[in-house]
């Protein structure tokens, strides 16, 4: 069962990303290191294949720096 996409921006957050806002519902998460993630749809939303993979390519890379 996919997660939410509440659940990856609460992962986000956590791992100190910042909500820099978007249009529509387009959300931009940047960290203090540079890295830079785009999640869309309600936080209701299955979250997609992509939007996870994503994620957590952007937190295992600010993990490792």
């Amino acid at each position: 069962m996919p997660r939410k996409v509440r659940q990856l921006i609460a992962d986000l957050e956590k791992a100190g990303f910042v909500n820099r806002g978007g249009k529509g519902s387009h959300r931009n998460f940047t960290h203090p290191q540079g890295l830079r993630v785009t999640i869309s749809g309600g936080a209701g939303d299955d979250a997609k294949h992509y939007q996870e993979r994503d994620v957590r390519r952007a937190l295992d890379a600010a993990k490792a720096s």
